[in-house]
C-alpha cells in the first residue's frame, strides 16, 4: 500500500506537470492534493514499518511531537484543499463564464498558500502547547503513531486549557471546509438538474464524482494508509484527460527509467 501510495501520487504529478493541456486550476490543485498525500503517508508508515520490522516500538520525544505536527498540518492542508476543489468546481460549473477571471494563477496560489499557511499555524500552535505537557505516567502510547489525543491521556498536568484549544480549532478547521464542501456542492446540484440534456447531466456528474468519492472515503476508511492511496485512482482512472496524460508519460523516451542490479 505504501509503495502503491508513493508510485501512484508520483505518476499524476508528473503527468500534469509534462502535459500542457493539463495545467489548469483543477490539476493545479490535484497536484498538490497528489504532493500532499505522498507526505502524509511518510510522515505516518515508514515508522510503522521499522517499528514492525524491528519490533523496536520506540520514538523520542521530539520525533513524536514532530510526527504529530506533520500529521495535523498535512491533515488539515488535505481538508483545506479539498474544500479549495469544491469552490473550483462550483466556479466551473455554476459561473463558467467567469472561471478564467476568478481561477486565475494568481488567485489558485494565493488559495493554496492560505491553505498551507492556516494548516501549518493551527498545528504547530498545537504542537508548541504539547511540548509544554509533562509526561510523569506511563510512556506507552495507545496508538500507532503520536496523535494528540493518546498523548493527553498519558499527561499529568493540567491539560485543561490546551483541550479547549484543541476542540475549538478541530471545530474551526473542520467546519469551515465541510461548509465550504457542502455550499458549493449545493450550488453545483441546483445547477445540474437545471441542465436540460441527460449527457450535460452525466458530464457535470462524472467531473464532480470523484471529488465527492474521496470526501467520503476520508471520513469512512482509514484516513492515514488508504485514503492517500486510493486519491490518486480515484482522480486519474474516472478522468479522460488524465488517463491520456498518463499514458503519454509512461510511453515517452525522456520517461525511460533504468533497473541496476547488485
Amino acid at each position: 500500500m505504501y509503495l502503491v501510495t508513493l508510485l501512484g501520487n508520483l505518476l499524476i504529478i508528473l503527468a500534469i506537470g509534462s502535459d500542457h493541456h493539463l495545467h489548469t486550476p483543477m490539476y493545479f490543485f490535484l497536484a498538490n492534493l497528489s504532493f500532499i498525500d505522498t507526505c502524509f503517508t511518510c510522515t505516518i508508515v515508514p515508522k510503522v514499518l521499522t517499528n514492525i520490522h524491528t519490533q523496536n516500538h520506540t520514538i523520542s520525544h521530539t520525533g513524536c511531537l514532530l510526527q504529530m505536527y506533520f500529521f495535523m498540518a498535512l491533515a488539515l492542508l488535505d481538508d483545506f484543499l479539498l474544500a479549495v476543489m469544491a469552490y473550483d468546481r462550483y466556479v466551473a460549473i455554476c459561473l463558467p463564464l467567469h472561471y478564467a477571471t476568478i481561477m486565475g494563477p494568481q488567485r489558485c496560489l494565493l488559495l493554496v498558500a492560505t491553505s498551507w499557511l492556516c494548516s501549518n499555524i493551527l498545528a504547530f500552535s498545537l504542537t508548541l502547547q504539547m511540548a509544554r505537557v509533562s509526561f510523569c505516567a506511563s510512556h506507552s502510547i495507545p496508538h500507532f503513531f503520536c496523535d494528540l489525543l493518546p498523548l493527553l491521556k498519558l499527561a499529568c498536568s493540567d491539560t485543561r486549557t490546551f483541550q479547549l484549544m484543541m476542540f475549538a480549532e478541530a471545530a474551526l478547521s473542520g467546519v469551515v471546509p465541510l461548509t465550504c464542501v457542502l455550499v458549493s456542492y449545493g450550488h453545483i446540484m441546483h445547477t445540474i438538474l437545471r441542465i436540460p440534456s441527460a449527457g450535460g447531466k452525466h458530464k457535470v456528474f462524472s467531473t464532480c464524482g470523484s471529488h465527492l468519492t474521496v470526501i467520503g472515503v476520508a471520513v469512512s476508511v482509514v484516513y492515514t494508509m488508504v485514503t492517500p492511496m486510493l486519491n490518486p485512482f480515484i482522480y486519474s482512472l474516472r478522468n479522460r484527460d488524465m488517463k491520456g496524460a498518463l499514458w503519454s508519460l509512461l510511453c515517452s523516451n525522456s520517461f525511460s527509467p533504468k533497473l541496476y542490479f547488485n
